[in-house]
């Protein structure tokens, strides 16, 4: 399914996204899915999620500020979404930063996301390496990160998204990179988390790869637009939310993505 037909496909059918995130990003999260056009659900409770992951389209699991009761939350929806087949999307952030962290990184694994996303020192660290990163802040840089990205695909049996200045997309065999977006984009808090937001909605209606691929070159395009008319990270936070919905099916340039 071409970004195209995906972008068309979740403005139709307007999927419900469940999105376990951290508090910082939930609001930026919950805003670029709707602008995008799906329905975002921020709800965490370890008593319901059980009862409303098989509701969504997607779940998505953001590990950003992590407590005992949102780690149960995470593994419940994460398991309930195995069983009942809703696709779900891990992002592992700076789960190399603390034990705890990275504990919780790997039990979420376990439970077989479709799609993992992460900057380039999350990628390598959570395929066997050791990266460079500082918080949630990378070290290293996209390219560094390409074949831990293929090993961790190829180990999980899921789509790897490594975010940057250029993306890196594999599923173990297949790979892109996506070009665009903004330098200014990291002054912007949680971005790359409603980015994560953004691949579940598009995972609600497409295969793994497609959506992947759909909801970078979503967010490069409204990224490069949303830049032309900001004057800083202020403005750009509302021109990208703008821009996010009112981009059309064909104002995907496909001219962002290289096979590799």
């Amino acid at each position: 399914m071409t970004p195209q037909t995906a972008l068309q496909t979740m403005r139709e059918k307007t999927p419900l996204v469940h999105c376990i995130t951290n508090y910082v990003a939930m609001n930026i999260a919950a805003n670029v899915t709707l602008a995008a056009g799906a329905s975002p659900a921020m709800l965490h409770a370890p008593e319901e999620v059980a009862n409303f992951t098989p509701l969504a389209g997607a779940l998505t699991i953001n590990i950003g500020t992590l407590s005992a009761p949102w780690v149960d939350s995470m593994l419940i929806a994460a398991q309930t979404a195995q069983a009942h087949s809703v696709p779900w999307v891990l992002d592992p952030v700076a789960h190399f930063a603390t034990p705890y962290r990275a504990k919780v990184a790997q039990d979420l694994l376990a439970q077989k996301p479709d799609i993992v996303r992460g900057n380039a020192s999350e990628i390598i660290a959570l395929a066997g390496g050791t990266g460079a990163g500082k918080g949630a802040d990378s070290g290293d840089s996209v390219t560094d990160a390409q074949a831990s990205a293929t090993v961790l695909a190829r180990a999980q049996g899921c789509v790897v998204a490594v975010t940057g200045p250029v993306d890196f997309v594999t599923d173990g065999t297949r790979q892109v990179t996506i070009t665009g977006g903004a330098d200014i984009m990291p002054k912007v808090t949680a971005l790359g988390c409603s980015l994560t937001a953004l691949m579940g909605a598009y995972a609600a209606v497409a295969p793994a790869f497609d959506a992947t691929l759909a909801a970078l070159v979503h967010f490069a395009e409204a990224g490069d637009r949303a830049a032309r008319v900001s004057d800083g990270p202020g403005s750009f936070s509302v021109h990208f939310l703008d821009q996010l919905h009112a981009l059309q099916p064909n104002d995907l340039d496909q001219g962002r993505v290289t096979w590799l």
